[in-house]
């Protein structure tokens, strides 16, 4: 009832050639909603869990986040990691140049390039995130970004996205204007909703195409998170 289908539209900045400048302004909007409605917090608690199973040496943990916007998720994650004693060297990959140079203001390094592609060596990085990114893909495309990202990973993989509900699309609807967003944002993020996932989607789709068991959760503020670990393939 409160369920609908999925859709499979296109966002407006879905498309790679869209305005920069709005580009920029609509990343601003994701980060405040992010911060006020529990995207930042839903992949910090996934991180630290994995940080427990899995305790890092005495080196930085490095962190790649995959579609990392203006980075205001690793920046949070890593903020958090430092109250309690940890060091997180946080990598940020965006699809642009321009985007990964509004990142880099935020993250220790920032690199342009592929989610389905992505430029690292295999194993090369401790816990690979992707918030709210995996619902833009569908099908080969999809099962291509969560192995690239448990390719890349050693420790483990976070994804974050959205819950699909009737009640967040008129959240998103609604605390849009009493936050100012831009059209565009309302646009895109009330389909964004649309195109998100139940845990039990998100869950078959992670372990269909990885062959990992993933640990998946509903999450305050209509999120809901996978995360898994590589060296458990097939278990």
């Amino acid at each position: 009832m409160f369920t609908p289908a999925r859709l499979r539209g296109t966002e407006i900045l879905d498309d790679p050639h869209a305005d920069a400048a709005l580009a920029l302004r609509s990343l601003r909007d994701i980060a405040l909603a992010n911060r006020l409605f529990g995207g930042q917090r839903a992949v910090a608690r996934e991180v630290y869990t994995l940080l427990r199973l899995y305790p890092a040496g005495p080196e930085p943990v490095t962190l790649l986040d995959v579609g990392t916007g203006l980075g205001d998720i690793p920046v949070a994650v890593a903020r958090r990691a430092r109250a309690r004693g940890l060091v997180l060297h946080t990598i940020g990959l965006e699809r642009t140049p321009s985007l990964a140079a509004a990142a880099a203001a935020r993250c220790s390094l920032a690199v342009a390039g592929d989610a389905l592609a992505l430029p690292f060596a295999t194993g090369s990085v401790d816990i690979v995130t992707c918030s709210q990114v995996l619902h833009h893909f569908d099908g080969p495309d999809a099962d291509q970004l969560l192995q690239e990202c448990t390719r890349v990973a050693r420790m483990g993989v976070v994804v974050g996205d959205l819950r699909r509900s009737w009640l967040a699309v008129a959240g998103i609807w609604s605390s849009s204007f009493v936050l100012g967003f831009h059209p565009v944002s309302r646009h895109d993020g009330m389909l964004s909703v649309r195109r998100g996932y139940t845990r039990t989607e998100l869950r078959d789709l992670v372990e269909r195409a990885t062959g990992c068991r993933a640990g998946v959760h509903h999450r305050l503020g209509f999120r809901v998170t996978a995360a898994w670990s590589p060296r458990y393939r097939g278990l």
